[in-house]
């Protein structure tokens, strides 16, 4: 039985319990559990093809959020909206100092695992740290369509 997430948890410690799962119908069951806009927007934007990250690949260079949870810090499930920023056919009006800008004024105010989480979403990498893939996604969430998203 997995450990119990306190409650309205960061994206970083649902992605974490389900990598820590050990099997697929666990995994599964983790992420129908905890299912928020923000999570299926992070899933999407990492496994599905067709969306491509208008923020540069690589390192950012930002400061991290040392700030435990809780204490006045932002969080991913809260700004979700903000994510067609960051990626192409989003927000056209944007120039790339200012979208670049942006990325680092969200993951300034995030918790560090949530900021480098989303900076594992950008570069489609979030394998590189959790225990996930599309087939227990595309098992978890069954409304997802995938592809022809730009």
């Amino acid at each position: 039985m997995a450990k119990k997430l306190p409650p309205n948890p960061l994206q970083s410690e649902i992605l974490q319990a389900v990598s820590s799962a050990k099997t697929k119908a666990a995994k599964v069951n983790i992420l129908r559990e905890y299912r928020n806009p923000a999570l299926v927007s992070l899933l999407i934007w990492n496994f599905d093809e067709s969306i491509k990250s208008t923020v540069p690949e690589g390192k950012v260079p930002y400061t991290e959020n040392d700030k435990p949870i809780g204490d006045g810090i932002s969080r991913l499930v809260s700004n979700q909206r903000m994510f067609y920023n960051f990626v192409e056919g989003g927000n056209k009006e944007l120039t790339r100092t200012r979208r670049e800008a942006l990325f680092i004024e969200l993951l300034e105010s995030l918790h560090k695992d949530e900021a480098e989480l989303l900076c594992l979403v950008k570069d489609k990498n979030i394998g590189s740290k959790y225990r996930v893939t599309r087939n227990v996604i595309a098992e978890a969430f069954e409304d997802i369509v995938w592809g022809n998203r730009a």
